[in-house]
């Protein structure tokens, strides 16, 4: 039988889990089709058409029932032309749309480099505290075993041991919310090579070791232990 602890924390890692699963909420069909203005433009990556707005007095700042700027429609449908068109009339990069996400925590949840690296290029910073669960684009990445965008972040200065509101660190997401695979393995040999305090635990006192030892990712453990981990 699991204890008490290792029950609470697989629960918590289901709850959390399935709930980032679907947290983002990009447009949908019906939105999309609803949209006019700088909206309709952003969504269809019209940049010529979102110029000429603009200029003639639309709000670059506006938002949609969900809270979501042209700029975040534009990011979702990774509308890099749009997104540029958008900032130089002047869209804020770091905004937060209504479920707290920034145009690089949308990008890095895709796992979409492109639409990542356009959205730092303009000024979104990887250090910005996003979601309902007060984390990170690094968080969210390192949860999904996302690696390449983990080590653009990295790259970009996200912090390393930003804590969330679970208690949980990136390191410790690519944990407690991967499989033990390739992808989340090499994404937490990322976060460790550039830094991160492999010792810092959760909550409840468990280190990340602990965690990988007692899931049998062994491989984990193994760059946790080469780490300095206890």
């Amino acid at each position: 039988m699991r204890s008490p602890c290792i029950r609470w924390i697989s629960l918590l890692a289901a709850v959390a889990g399935s709930v980032v699963a679907t947290a983002q909420t990009p447009p949908t069909a019906s939105e999309r089709a609803a949209y006019a203005g700088l909206f309709a433009a952003a969504a269809r990556g019209d940049a010529t058409e979102i110029t000429r707005l603009a200029a003639a007095g639309a709000d670059v700042k506006a938002r949609d029932g969900s809270a979501r700027t042209p700029l975040h429609v534009a990011a979702y449908a990774s509308q890099l032309a749009a997104m540029r068109a958008l900032v130089a009339a002047g869209a804020d990069p770091n905004a937060l749309e209504g479920d707290r996400y920034d145009i690089v925590t949308i990008a890095a949840v895709a796992d979409d480099s492109a639409t990542l690296a356009l959205s730092l290029e303009l000024g979104c910073s990887a250090k910005n505290v996003t979601s309902r669960y007060d984390g990170t684009a690094l968080i969210a990445a390192a949860h999904l075993g996302h690696v390449e965008v983990v080590r653009t972040l990295i790259r970009a200065g996200a912090p390393l041991d930003h804590v969330n509101n679970l208690g949980w660190t990136a390191l410790i997401e690519s944990i407690v919310l991967g499989n033990g695979g390739a992808r989340h393995t090499a994404t937490l040999k990322a976060i460790v090579d550039a830094g991160a305090n492999v010792n810092l635990a959760d909550r409840g006192g468990t280190t990340p070791l602990q965690l990988a030892k007692r899931r049998n990712y062994a491989e984990m453990a193994a760059i946790l232990e080469m780490a300095g981990a206890r």
